[in-house]
């Protein structure tokens, strides 16, 4: 049974940066309840990073809220514009995607994607269905529904022709084959990052040149990452992934910046607008961030990984972040990016001295003369990933800090 028109725009536009347009939607909500059919909700993925973080899933966490309201979710894997690459906020052009490396990373988005949709309530089309049958007078008749200088409104387009950096004529062709698939699909609704604003607006073009109602456009704003200032990246080492373990979820999500804790309720949960207002009320009144953040962590890391391991998550954070009988000052170590595990900064405690060499590392290990956060460490240990503000202790009198 669909809710009421007003209470799923609620939920819906929780969060959104932009919609195009309400009124639509709206419209489209009123008939769909009154009629108890279902709309298509579209998201398409590039299937070239198949590695998710909680700033890719806010747009997943946005389907999922749909899901739960009794809409269809359409997932459409970009096979065939893969072969393309998308050139958005690209200044140059992209290496294809072979069929294989289309296949392997779906493969991946996959299991990683189910942590946030229902499968058993999700479609999954891949547009070479479509894409790949198009006749070569169709193509033409595609290319014929926009202008070149419409193309070169994309600030990447723009700024690639003014710098003379070249710009295939097929990649004219992405924003277009992915409107496409909106034709194809009869999607009520397509959702995406604000970087994607005009390939989901084609959309609408696309469906009113074909005579379909058009598509609302849902654009979901992107995330900062734990140094609080960038979007979040594995690439820049601020991320929270959706596969990492329990503890490491719940970890990160306490280092969220304060200034940032309400935008995470609002794109990183489920949770509805009007406990969000709640929660927003206690922090304006003076309740502790940490407690706030407290409650966060154990939201994100339970729609990830169950209750059971949430509590354990907390149990381990409680228990190996209290500083008690850690001296303040202390030497620290920057953790690189690409050196997560212990075993990766073993060269940097040697260079600093806290140890000599890798087998006398290993040896206090096996001798219990090594604890991290007070908890002693063994030789399996050493794969653990390190977080932000972890603490080893060699002896009695040797510690060091590890910062990010």
């Amino acid at each position: 049974m669909l809710l009421k028109a007003e209470e799923q725009l609620k939920i819906i536009s929780k969060g959104a940066e932009e919609i195009v347009n309400e009124k639509e939607l709206l419209a489209k909500l009123e008939k769909s309840y009154q009629s108890q059919t279902p709309l298509t909700i579209k998201l398409g993925l590039d299937p070239s990073a198949p590695d998710i973080h909680l700033g890719h899933a806010v747009v997943l966490r946005k389907m999922k809220q749909m899901q739960d309201l009794g809409h269809k979710v359409v997932i459409i894997i970009g096979d065939f514009t893969g072969r393309i690459g998308d050139p958005t906020g690209k200044a140059k052009g992209r290496a294809a995607l072979s069929d294989e490396q289309v296949r392997v990373n779906a493969k991946t988005y996959f299991e990683q994607i189910f942590k946030v949709l229902d499968s058993e309530k999700t479609t999954v089309r891949y547009n070479s269905e479509w894409l790949s049958k198009l006749t070569f007078e169709e193509v033409i008749q595609l290319a014929a529904t926009t202008s070149v200088a419409r193309i070169l409104e994309r600030d990447d387009f723009q700024n690639r022709y003014e710098n003379h950096a070249p710009i295939g004529i097929h990649e004219f062709f992405y924003p277009l084959m992915q409107a496409y698939d909106s034709v194809e699909i009869k999607s009520d609704i397509e959702l995406g990052g604000t970087d994607q604003t005009f390939n989901v607006l084609m959309g609408r073009t696309l469906q009113k040149h074909w005579g379909l109602e058009k598509q609302i456009a849902i654009f979901m704003p992107l995330l900062e990452g734990l140094d609080g200032i960038e979007k979040m990246s594995k690439s820049l080492g601020n991320y929270i992934g959706v596969n990492e373990p329990a503890e490491v979820m719940f970890k990160k999500v306490m280092e969220v910046p304060d200034h940032l804790i309400m935008k995470y309720f609002e794109l990183a949960t489920d949770e509805h607008p009007d406990e969000i207002e709640n929660i927003k009320q206690l922090l304006e009144k003076g309740a502790n961030p940490r407690d706030i953040k407290l409650q966060l962590a154990n939201i994100i890391t339970n729609l990830y990984w169950g209750a059971m391991e949430t509590l354990r998550a907390q149990t381990y954070f409680e228990t190996a972040f209290s500083q008690k009988e850690i001296p303040d000052d202390i030497p620290e170590i920057l953790i690189e990016i690409g050196a997560e595990t212990l075993a990766d900064l073993i060269p940097q405690l040697i260079d600093i001295g806290l140890v000599k060499s890798k087998s006398e590392f290993l040896r206090l290990i096996k001798q219990s003369g090594v604890r991290l956060n007070k908890e002693k460490l063994l030789e399996d240990d050493l794969e653990r990933v390190i977080m932000n503000q972890e603490v080893l202790q060699i002896g009695k009198k040797r510690f060091v800090r590890f910062i990010k």
